[in-house]
């Protein structure tokens, strides 16, 4: 198999546990064949337009997702379920973007950060499954956001949109509300949640510095400035303004200065000193 042939596999697998085990499986195997000096072959491929998915949980428009109080126990649960869809949709979103951008001509490292990232993503969804089922939960079990792969759809054709819009904007932005996730399970004394929250957050600076990194690359290759390059590729296919707070420090460490963000928001006074 192709590395792109193995991306098409794990996007055509419904259901999220065999989803994220075919992931780390395929994920093992690059890995191994970069190891023994043989590196599989990426080819190219036609990955659906959108990935499969179970039948639960029932997909709503976001403002019909029901909101719960994340200090009662039913909102814990809510919150972590809301976390297991996001974790299983990024691990979608990175092995389409290694489908779907296969014919662009990149280095290698570019094949192993989204293996990486898509191995990672892998283990943060059962992780947080785990903590589901512990709570006599699990995922499927409530409605979810329907919007999540629309950032996908809408950069379908733009490889610097794509990482525009989703490690720089969408996973930037889990570096700016995981801290207060952390905080509402350490108080009710989650033990569990805290600790796979805790390797979420530290994983995911390095996936949002992987879209910075390659975003850089080609704004280099094709002599874009990276800033101005990139407040026009947000605006264009993210459909609102970023929302402080933000996190900068974690931001900064992902290769985000805040003069990439700051001026994608309502609040940003260009005039200001």
């Amino acid at each position: 198999m192709t590395l792109c042939d193995m991306a098409v596999e794990v996007l055509t697998t419904a259901d999220g546990r065999e989803k994220t085990a075919l992931s780390r499986r395929h994920a093992a195997a690059w890995f191994a064949a970069r190891k023994a000096g043989t590196p599989l072959t990426i080819g190219t491929a036609t990955p659906p337009m959108q990935p499969a998915r179970p039948d639960k949980p029932a997909l709503l428009s976001p403002r019909d997702v029901p909101r719960r109080r994340p200090g009662s126990p039913e909102g814990r649960i809510a919150l972590l379920h809301a976390v297991a869809h996001i974790e299983l949709n990024a691990v979608d979103l990175h092995w389409d973007i290694i489908a779907r951008f296969g014919h662009v001509p990149m280095p290698i490292g570019f094949h192993d950060d989204w293996v990486k990232a898509a191995d990672e993503e892998s283990k943060h969804f059962n992780l947080v499954s785990d903590c589901l089922e512990r709570l006599d939960s699990y995922y499927g079990a409530l409605p979810a956001h329907a919007g999540m792969w629309r950032a996908a759809e809408d950069t379908a054709d733009d490889l610097m949109g794509r990482l525009a819009v989703v490690p720089m904007v969408l996973e930037a932005r889990g570096l700016d509300v995981t801290p207060g996730m952390i905080e509402v399970f350490r108080k009710a004394k989650d033990t569990a949640a805290v600790e796979a929250l805790e390797v979420i957050y530290g994983e995911e600076v390095g996936h949002v510095a992987y879209g910075s990194k390659w975003f850089n690359f080609l704004c280099g290759r094709h002599e874009q400035d990276p800033k101005d390059t990139f407040h026009a590729l947000v605006r264009k296919y993210f459909h609102s303004t970023l929302k402080p707070p933000f996190n900068e420090e974690k931001r900064a460490d992902a290769g985000l200065p805040p003069d990439f963000y700051w001026p994608l928001t309502e609040e940003y006074d260009e005039n200001a000193p």
